[in-house]
C-alpha cells in the first residue's frame, strides 16, 4: 500500500472515524473497508455505504466509479496494514492469547481482572481471525494501558501473521489439541502454528506465561523468559481445586516473587464457571493479573464475579432440569474433557447431547468413534448425538438415539420430554446444539 494512502485513513483514524466491514452498519462517520470472501464481495456495497454517510470507502476493484472511494490492491492488506502502522504508535502491554480450548474464557477472565487495575483493551467476543485482530489493533486509544489480543487460526502459519501484526510482548498459549484438522492437516502442524506466538515473543525479548503442568508447552517455551502457574508447587503461582461442582472453586499460592508479585500471596477463589477444565483458565488469568500488580483482592472479586456467557461453560437451571451448556465449539481434546467432568456432575438421571465436531478432516470418523467410545464407557443414562458424523458410527443401544440435525433432537424431545436430568449440551458452532434448550 503506498505510504500517502495509509497516511489518509490513519488521519481519518485520528479525527474519530471508525472503521466498518458491513455496509448495513455504516453510518456517518464511517471508514467502510470492501472486504471479500468466498460469499460476499464489498466492494459490491461500497457505494451504498458512502450513501449512508460514510467518509470514505476502501476498495480494490476499478471498475467502481464514485466519490470518496480509496482504491488499493488488496483491502484486507490494506486493513491489516493500516493497523500495524496504528500498533506502532503506542508503547503499552500487549498479551497475545491463543489455544485449541479456553482462549477466549481466559481471555474474558483477564479482562476482568485486569480491568480492576488498568484501561484495558481486549478483542471481542471472538473477533480473533485475520480481520478481527486488525479491527481490535485500530480500536486502541492513548487512554488505555494495557491491550489483550485473541489470536484464532485453522490454517498453517495464522499465528505468526497475526503476531506481526499485533506484536505482543507477552504470550499465553492454553494448551494444543486436535482442532481445525481440517485446515491444518494434522496435531505436528497444529503445534507447529499455535507456537508461533511463543517464537515471537521470544525473538522480542518478551515473556511467555505457560501452564507447568502441560509438558508439550514447557518443551516449547524452553529459552524463554517464562513465568509458570498451574498444579505444581514449583510454579511460580500454584493452585488446587477444592470444589468442582457445580462451579469451580480454587486455592491459590505465589511461591516466588514474579513480575509484581511476591512469594506468599495466597487466597481462595469460588466461580461461577462449570467445569474443572476451567481450572487452567482461571490460573492463567490470575497469575498474569498478579504479575501485573493486580492487587490480589481485587483479582479474586473481578474472577468470582465473572459469568460466563455465549453458550461457554454455562450452568442453566430450570423448572425442569439442570443444564449444562458448553455448546460454542467441539474438538476431540474439549469433548472428552467435558463426557469426563460430567461423569462426576450431580446426580443419576444424566444426558448428554452431542453435535458433530467440525472441521476434522480424515481423522473425523476416528475422532467421533472415540468421542462416542468414552460416551458408552461413562454410562449415561440418555444420550443424544446430533449431526452426519455421529449417526453414521453411533451403535444401536437402548440410551442413544441419533439425529440429522439439533432441530430433529429439539422436535424429538418436545414430544418425549425430559424431567429431573442432569444435561450436557455440547458440540461445534456449526450445529447449533443450543437449539434444544427450549425443549429442556
Amino acid at each position: 500500500m503506498k505510504t500517502e494512502v495509509l497516511k489518509k485513513l490513519h488521519q481519518l483514524l485520528i479525527k474519530g472515524h471508525t472503521v466498518c466491514t458491513d455496509s448495513r452498519q455504516a453510518k456517518p462517520g464511517t471508514i467502510f473497508f470492501a472486504l471479500k470472501g468466498e460469499n460476499f464481495n464489498g466492494n459490491l456495497f461500497a457505494l451504498k455505504a458512502i450513501e449512508k454517510g460514510s467518509v470514505a470507502a476502501v476498495v480494490d476493484e476499478k471498475t467502481i466509479a464514485g466519490k470518496n472511494l480509496i482504491f488499493v490492491d488488496n483491502v484486507i492488506d490494506n486493513l491489516q496494514q493500516l493497523s500495524l502502522f496504528h500498533r506502532k504508535l503506542f508503547d503499552l502491554p500487549i498479551i497475545g492469547i491463543t489455544g485449541s480450548n479456553g482462549k477466549t474464557t481466559t481471555k474474558e477472565l483477564l479482562l476482568a481482572v485486569l480491568s480492576t487495575t488498568y484501561n484495558t483493551l481486549a478483542t471481542t467476543g471472538n473477533l480473533n481471525n485475520h480481520i478481527g485482530v486488525p479491527l481490535t489493533l485500530l480500536g486502541l486509544k492513548p487512554e488505555h494501558e494495557m491491550a489483550i489480543i485473541e489470536m484464532g487460526a485453522n490454517h498453517i502459519g495464522e499465528i505468526g501473521h497475526l503476531s506481526a501484526i499485533a506484536m505482543p510482548g507477552f504470550g499465553l498459549i492454553t494448551n494444543i489439541g486436535k482442532a481445525h484438522l481440517e485446515g491444518f492437516g494434522s496435531l505436528e502442524n497444529i503445534i507447529k502454528t499455535k507456537t508461533e506466538l511463543y517464537r515471537h515473543v521470544k525473538s522480542q525479548g518478551g515473556l511467555l506465561f505457560v501452564n507447568g503442568d502441560n509438558l508439550l508447552l514447557c518443551e516449547k517455551s524452553e529459552g524463554a523468559r517464562v513465568v509458570f502457574y498451574g498444579k505444581g508447587e514449583n510454579h511460580h503461582c500454584s493452585g488446587k481445586l477444592t470444589r468442582e461442582h457445580p462451579f469451580v472453586n480454587l486455592e491459590f499460592q505465589v511461591n516466588k516473587n514474579f513480575g509484581k508479585a511476591f512469594a506468599g500471596i495466597n487466597g481462595q477463589i469460588c466461580t461461577q464457571l462449570a467445569g474443572a477444565y476451567n481450572f487452567e483458565n482461571i490460573m492463567a488469568a490470575l497469575t498474569i493479573g498478579l504479575f501485573f500488580g493486580v492487587r490480589p483482592e481485587k483479582a479474586i472479586a473481578a474472577i468470582e464475579s465473572y459469568v460466563p456467557t455465549n453458550s461457554r461453560s454455562q450452568l442453566i437451571e430450570n423448572s425442569r432440569n439442570n443444564i449444562l451448556l458448553d455448546a460454542y465449539n467441539a474438538n476431540p481434546t474439549s469433548m472428552a474433557a467435558a463426557i469426563e467432568n460430567f461423569s462426576g456432575f450431580g446426580h443419576s438421571p444424566r444426558a448428554v447431547m452431542l453435535g458433530d465436531m467440525l472441521e476434522m478432516g480424515d481423522s473425523s470418523t476416528e475422532e467421533h468413534i472415540r468421542v462416542f467410545s468414552l460416551l458408552l464407557e461413562k454410562n449415561f443414562e440418555l444420550n443424544i448425538l446430533v449431526g452426519p458424523e455421529f449417526k453414521a458410527i453411533a451403535k444401536a443401544v437402548n440410551n442413544t438415539m441419533t439425529f440429522d440435525t439439533s432441530s430433529a433432537a429439539a422436535e424429538w424431545l418436545s414430544k418425549n420430554p425430559i424431567k429431573g436430568y442432569h444435561i450436557l449440551i455440547k458440540g461445534s458452532r456449526g450445529i447449533q446444539m443450543e437449539k434444544v434448550l427450549d425443549s429442556l
